[in-house]
């Protein structure tokens, strides 16, 4: 693999998102009323779907570096860490389910680290990507929060917050599973060698 270097179109679209963070929680400082709450839901939309292109665009492109496989997970923790966060003492997200989201994702993010220091590799699975996906459903429908075309926007946010935190705690129990076989299989290959 070639050294990319670090400012490319993908890196670039990850430093835009990473930048939008402090936009995105400005604007939830005060309860936004329905078109700013369209606007901010609309920023939210975009920065994630710059994740999906920028991944996308460096595999295409044969432009995956160190720092772009570092800086994106972190700018989608961020992002999505931000604006749980900010949703809280706006009343449109409950603390507690917000802590089982933070929680198991400091978790494994910890893990993780543990496994690369031990040489292991803990690759996204599935449900990972499925709670990915239904977290940002999630954030995006509590973000426009008010009705939406008829459509009670928080309720379906709610409804998916409560999907996206099964499939975390389901995804985060499938990282131990591979965390703990992984070592053991390490372990034994130490022992034989």
């Amino acid at each position: 693999m070639k050294n990319p270097g670090f400012w490319n179109l993908p890196n670039i679209l990850t430093i835009v998102r990473i930048l939008l963070i402090p936009v995105v929680v400005w604007l939830l400082l005060e309860e936004p009323d329905q078109k700013q709450a369209l606007i901010i839901a609309a920023i939210f939309i975009v920065a994630m779907l710059t994740d999906i292109i920028d991944g996308w665009l460096a595999r295409k492109w044969d432009l995956v570096s160190p720092a772009g496989a570092y800086l994106d997970p972190l700018a989608d923790k961020l992002m999505v860490t931000a604006v749980l966060i900010m949703l809280i003492p706006l009343g449109w997200a409950p603390a507690w389910l917000v802590l089982i989201l933070l929680s198991r994702e400091i978790a494994i993010t910890g893990l993780r680290g543990i496994a690369s220091q031990e040489g292991i590799l803990l690759s996204a699975g599935t449900l990972g990507k499925i709670k990915t996906a239904y977290q940002s459903c999630s954030l995006s429908a509590l973000l426009i929060h008010y009705d939406f075309f008829g459509i009670d926007a928080h309720s379906v946010g709610i409804i998916f917050l409560w999907i996206a935190t099964f499939f975390s705690l389901l995804s985060g129990y499938q990282y131990l599973i591979q965390f703990f076989r992984e070592s053991k299989r390490l372990t034994a290959s130490r022992q034989n060698a």
